[in-house]
């Protein structure tokens, strides 16, 4: 039951970090990577690919040192956490979002509405900055999400 619980929250802590990740990462000094998922894809992958790499590799490490002995339970379920979480994300944006998978997919609960429409505000704006909506398992409403855009294009707007 403890492993269970530390699994879960671990998949709700990587909600809170990625959400850090995009917004002041990959929207940062990490745009170089990012970018190519703000353009029209030519291929199946992108530079953006990298980081699913780059994040699973203490999913990877954790697992390794758990299950080896070295570091226990612990370790392995926060590494199945991580991974869990990797693949809620693989499901949820690259799958039903960006439909990168042949799955015709059309949300009909209003949980995946706000997901998609967060999702496809996000992408909005196409440079680094003005964005909105980082996460991925939660997203604000669409009027919310919208008006910020508009506060960030006037602001934008201001300082050139």
């Amino acid at each position: 039951m403890l492993y269970a619980l530390i699994i879960l929250v671990t998949v709700l802590f990587m909600e809170g970090f990625a959400y850090a990740m995009h917004r002041w990462v990959m929207h940062g000094p990490g745009w170089f990577l990012h970018a190519s998922h703000h353009r029209p894809r030519h291929g199946p992958f992108e530079w953006n690919d990298l980081y699913a790499v780059i994040f699973a590799l203490p999913s990877i490490a954790l697992i390794y040192a758990g299950v080896q002995g070295s570091w226990g339970p612990v370790a392995t379920s926060l590494g199945v956490g991580i991974a869990m979480y990797g693949l809620i994300y693989f499901i949820f944006h690259d799958a039903l979002v960006h439909q990168r998978v042949p799955i015709r997919y059309v949300p009909r609960s209003a949980y995946m509405k706000r997901i998609v429409q967060g999702h496809r505000l996000h992408h909005a704006t196409h440079g680094r900055k003005g964005s909105v909506s980082f996460g991925f398992l939660y997203a604000p409403k669409a009027v919310v999400l919208k008006r910020q855009l508009r506060a960030n294009a006037a602001r934008a707007e201001k300082q050139s």
